[in-house]
């Protein structure tokens, strides 16, 4: 480790307390620290008694320093390229990210408080760029520079290379940091820039003569590259080395796993491979929970609506159901809420498909159906664990649907997903899967129901009177003056017209006037009649909530939600 303004003996005395090493070790290495006048945690490293990641991740937290693990970082190339090779060398430090929004650029050292090479550093960099310094491992560093210095890591440079010269496709399944391979290189920095883009989605999608790479950004596929047909086979190994999943197995589906750092921060792959004609098709969901899991404030709720849910996750016991189809965020919500109620006093447990995001303190527990541990027999399994709190990852069956109903009876809270068109449309469709009225009305707390919609980019939205119809539409009184926006096109947005998403929400509470209807199977339109009179606003109103406020457009909110039913 680099010379870390922190006193020898206090790194010899947490390591003592945590029971790392012994005190005859820390005696030897004091020995030695007399003899050759070096850092106590490098010599600890050198003669076999800790490893560099522990010396790193006890440093980080006695420190209160963000630490990295550079052995599963991907670096950022434009990092590299700002930072001269010989600076790096000599201060032994490596920039790993590049952030343009906020012109900050990270960067790995082994002594995060050399004032001297920080302020060498920022002179290179011309004294414009903020630097935030995070410890990394000495050797890691070192091995790190003559990895990433000296080969093209951009996506261009890198299909160059390939293009130009021969590849040596066996060795791609080997260590990641064989970085001599400009394919290893590839598959790296396709990852990175998709994250760099905050893509949700990867697509390798195999044809008959090349390979289409696609991102879903703010819910829509775009395709990125086309790459040559025989470059897939080598891209394959990588992604499935990389997400241990078999790579001698091509007949049959397979799901993997993989984490890295990217972009200064862990990100999580769920990788999919999918058997077809032309070879196989592989997706990556990308997982990031920095950017995926949201405070209650920042879901962009109307006050009523927030002070709604509030009440609702203040319940003790009842069930809490998330709804609206594939991709509408559902999850994330349901995080959100989880992140809010995750306090020492409660247990919260949850039983997912998979599990997208780790949070601390809360138990998870994936389902598996290898072993037969289903939602309904999770749910039982659970109830024996103390649980306050229980989320349950989907409400598919009337197994899993009446174990959840139980759990609420029995004095917990339970939060799930549910598919429908709406938050009322959750009743129907828990008496078709066979819940009774009375038990439903009894245990529901409330229901949200959410889209998710594209944001018009703040650089080039576009200015317009709305015409007649557009004025039916949104429910304008014809003395009512107002501007909408539409999408255009600049870089900011990478030409799309929208950058980023938010959530449309209904929020439908169930009282005691609700639960008398539910109880005597009112049907959806007298639920929502009711409703409506109560002050429940639908996804529709909250989706012109969003066009009047010039957040997004009304083209985009007409593809998520139907405005037209209101005018029947």
């Amino acid at each position: 480790m680099g010379a870390l303004s922190k006193p020898a003996h206090r790194l010899g005395d947490i390591l003592l307390e945590q029971h790392i090493i012994t005190s005859d070790q820390l005696k030897i290495a004091l020995i030695e620290q007399k003899k050759n006048h070096q850092q106590l945690g490098k010599i600890l490293i050198g003669l076999g008694f800790v490893s560099e990641a522990v010396i790193r991740d006890l440093m980080s937290e006695s420190l209160g320093q963000t630490s990295v693990d550079l052995s599963k970082l991907v670096v950022d190339h434009e990092a590299i390229r700002m930072v001269p090779k010989h600076l790096a060398e000599r201060y032994t430090l490596l920039p790993i990210n590049f952030d343009k929004a906020i012109n900050r650029l990270t960067v790995a050292m082994a002594d995060v408080f050399n004032v001297l090479a920080l302020d060498q550093l920022a002179s290179a960099l011309g004294g414009r760029i903020k630097i935030e310094p995070v410890i990394a491992g000495e050797a890691e560093i070192i091995n790190g520079i003559d990895n990433w210095y000296g080969f093209d890591l951009s996506i261009d440079g890198i299909l160059n290379e390939i293009e130009t010269g021969e590849v040596d496709y066996q060795s791609l399944a080997i260590s990641r940091d064989e970085y001599s391979q400009p394919l290893v290189r590839l598959v790296d920095a396709l990852l990175s820039d998709a994250v760099k883009r905050s893509a949700s989605d990867i697509h390798f999608e195999p044809e008959k003569g090349f390979l289409r790479v696609r991102y879903r950004i703010d819910g829509v596929l775009q395709q990125v590259r086309s790459l040559h047909k025989n470059y897939w086979s080598a891209i394959v190994v990588r992604l499935k080395v990389m997400s241990s999943l078999n790579i001698a197995e091509t007949r049959v589906p397979q799901d993997g796993r993989m984490s890295l750092t990217l972009g200064g921060r862990p990100i999580d792959f769920r990788v999919s491979a999918q058997p077809t004609v032309y070879g196989e098709n592989i997706v990556l969901r990308i997982l990031d929970s920095q950017r995926g899991i949201m405070t209650l404030e920042h879901l962009g709720l109307l006050e009523e609506n927030l002070i709604a849910l509030k009440l609702m996750i203040a319940r003790p016991e009842g069930v809490i159901l998330i709804t609206g189809p594939t991709g509408s965020g559902k999850t994330t919500t349901l995080y959100s809420l989880l992140q809010h109620l995750n306090t020492e006093e409660v247990n919260i447990m949850t039983l997912e498909d998979p599990v997208e995001y780790v949070l601390g303190q809360v138990r998870q527990t994936a389902v598996n159906e290898a072993v037969k541990l289903d939602f309904a027999t999770g749910i039982r399994s659970m109830m024996r664990q103390d649980p306050d709190i229980i989320l349950v990852g989907e409400i598919r069956d009337v197994d899993t649907a009446q174990m959840a109903f139980r759990a609420a009876m029995t004095g917990h809270q339970v939060y799930s997903t549910l598919h429908t068109n709406s938050a009322i449309g959750a009743i129907p469709r828990l008496l078709d899967i066979g819940i009774l009225p009375d038990i439903m009305a009894e245990n529901i707390i409330g229901i949200v129901g959410q889209r998710l919609v594209r944001k018009l980019c703040l650089g080039c939205k576009q200015a317009y009177l709305p015409s007649d119809m557009h004025q039916m539409l949104l429910d304008l009184k014809e003395q009512q003056s107002v501007t909408l926006y539409t999408p255009s096109s600049c870089e900011q947005c990478g030409h799309r017209g929208y950058k980023g998403r938010l959530a449309l929400m209904e929020i439908f509470r169930l009282d005691e006037s609700v639960q008398d209807l539910i109880a005597h199977r009112a049907t959806t339109y007298d639920l929502r009649q009711h409703a409506q009179r109560m002050g429940f606003r639908t996804l529709a109103q909250d989706g012109i909530r969003r066009v009047l406020e010039g957040v997004s457009s009304l083209e985009e909110i007409s593809r998520v939600v139907d405005l037209t039913s209101r005018l029947n």
